[in-house]
């Protein structure tokens, strides 16, 4: 019963009713068609609705530049393919960098072998008097190795933010050349170099956005007036949007299973019997924004 309302709700085709309270009210296909779209267009939180947004401007921006073929040509794009090729490209050019490198993490913890291949490449540039700055998820913050690799860094200079979420993985180099990854489900696949001042420029002010919204490694993570974490927020927007534990987890950098506890337990503390009256109850509850 708990499957079949969140999928009647999600197709806007249940509502609470307005003369029973606690009850649920059947919606009229063509009415529910055009609360659906509303819905989707509705902003739950603010500081969401940025983030979304330059995710949406970022996707733009890479399916732009991934569906060029490298024979078509195309100013200021270069296509990698392949990790080693990524890792390559990226090494290279990290030793001609001169200024600063700004960096999107969005992969969550990472792995050990990942952690000792960057550890060279990154004493190398800091020791050049290069700043960089490195943005990852919240999520980081509960894995030790990856904790001790930041604190590492910024010993050398670094600086290390953290958010709940992030768009696709992207490093701008010098303010003139951007590395971003094609697919933000397998950052290993393929990625674009652009060149363009447009494109660059509005990537960095993507970058600047983000950055100034995000916390540094050695804050400790805000709760807000209803004792929810960042993380949290988040978990419960991209909940009230619909998403599956699966798509919350990537978004957030965590497993499945961490997912599945985030979401159990935001139900639980709203006493909500599914995740649309989770939705229902956080906004009246002023947990999200209309």
């Amino acid at each position: 019963m708990r499957a079949a309302l969140d999928e009647l709700s999600e197709l806007a085709l249940i509502r609470p009713s307005q003369q029973q309270d606690g009850h649920l009210h059947a919606v009229s296909p063509d009415i529910g068609m055009e609360i659906l779209l509303s819905r989707q267009q509705a902003g739950l939180i603010a500081q969401q609705q940025r983030l979304e947004e330059s995710r949406a401007a970022a996707a733009r921006l890479i399916a732009d530049h991934a569906s060029l073929r490298s024979e078509a040509g195309g100013a200021g794009v270069e296509q990698i393919v392949g990790i080693d090729n990524i890792r390559d490209r990226i090494a290279v050019l990290c030793r001609t960098v001169c200024r600063e490198i700004m960096t999107f993490a969005p992969d969550g913890a990472q792995t050990a072998e990942n952690l000792e291949s960057a550890r060279p490449q990154d004493a190398a540039v800091l020791a050049r008097g290069v700043r960089l700055r490195i943005v990852y998820l919240d999520s980081l913050r509960n894995n030790q190795p990856t904790v001790d690799y930041a604190d590492w860094i910024v010993q050398r200079g670094a600086e290390v933010r953290t958010v709940a979420t992030l768009p696709n993985r992207m490093i701008i180099m010098d303010h003139s050349t951007v590395v971003i990854a094609v697919s933000s489900d397998n950052t290993a696949a393929g990625a674009v170099v652009l060149t363009g001042e447009g494109t660059v420029t509005a990537l960095c002010a993507l970058f600047e956005s983000v950055w100034a919204s995000a916390r540094p490694l050695s804050d400790a993570v805000p709760i807000n007036a209803h004792g929810l974490s960042p993380q949290e927020q988040s978990a419960l927007a991209l909940l009230a949007e619909g998403h599956t534990d699966e798509a919350i987890a990537k978004r957030l950098g965590v497993s499945p299973r961490t997912s599945r506890r985030l979401a159990a337990t935001l139900i639980e503390r709203l006493g909500a019997r599914s995740r649309f009256e989770a939705g229902v109850r956080a906004v009246r509850q002023g947990w999200l924004e209309h």
